[in-house]
């Protein structure tokens, strides 16, 4: 984790407000790549996530893994585990295996213990109805009675990994509702909030110009110099 970078609580608590494709357009207009991890669907709607992540690296299955594997508590997932807590999301490399588990209720279990904030995964987990039971934001590609092991093994934790196609650092930051899960990297956190927080500001009052003039979209969206200078007009008459 780069601490350079450490991204407050206070501030996730921000970025928790902001949808995330209001943070997708934001990357966007800092030609950074979007961000959005593709597959994670949220178990349950109407919740909000954001924190920073702890990475855990799935690989598939070989007898030697098998050997090798650090076992019981100092396997890969429950040192994981132990790292999470109210501002951490566990994001897990499952190498997008949709209908292989990487874990249900009794693993899990200690992620609801920690009041851990949330897991996301481009793999499938068991148990939903328990998952969901214990509160904390799931995102999955998919839940599914398989087994995880057999095909692949959790194996490393907190180095960069891909998530539904997204590069994830540890510490960068999290951020989930019902559209899907968004990845902002550390050093853009302050910058992508700032710029956030303009274009929602921008859309609402394009939204309520349209209502005005009932015209088409187009005229101010996307963004373009009638925008801008409707924004500022706005801007000064407040």
């Amino acid at each position: 984790m780069n601490n350079k970078n450490f991204i407050t609580d206070e501030t996730i608590d921000i970025l928790r407000n902001i949808p995330t494709q209001t943070l997708i357009d934001a990357l966007w207009v800092k030609d950074w790549p979007q961000g959005f991890i593709e597959g994670a669907l949220p178990l349950q709607l109407g919740q909000k996530m954001a924190g920073r992540a702890v990475t855990l690296r799935f690989v598939p299955h070989r007898p030697d893994i098998v050997e090798d594997k650090p076992k019981g508590s100092d396997s890969a997932e429950y040192v994981a585990i132990e790292l999470c807590g109210p501002y951490e999301i566990l994001v897990v490399d499952a190498l997008r295996w949709k209908y292989s588990s990487i874990g249900g209720d009794i693993k899990f279990l200690r992620m609801h213990q920690l009041n851990a904030g949330g897991l996301v995964t481009d793999g499938g987990v068991r148990d939903s109805i328990s998952l969901k039971e214990y509160g904390f934001p799931v995102y999955s590609a998919s839940t599914t009675a398989k087994q995880g092991p057999g095909e692949f093994w959790p194996w490393q934790v907190n180095d960069a990994i891909q998530c539904g196609g997204v590069l994830v650092r540890p510490g960068d930051i999290v951020v989930g509702d019902d559209d899907g899960v968004v990845v902002v990297p550390q050093s853009m956190v302050h910058e992508v909030i700032q710029i956030a927080k303009e274009r929602e500001e921008v859309e609402e009052v394009v939204k309520k110009q349209l209502e005005i003039e009932n015209c088409s979209p187009g005229k101010y969206y996307p963004f373009n110099d009638a925008t801008w200078e409707l924004f500022r007009s706005k801007k000064i008459e407040d």
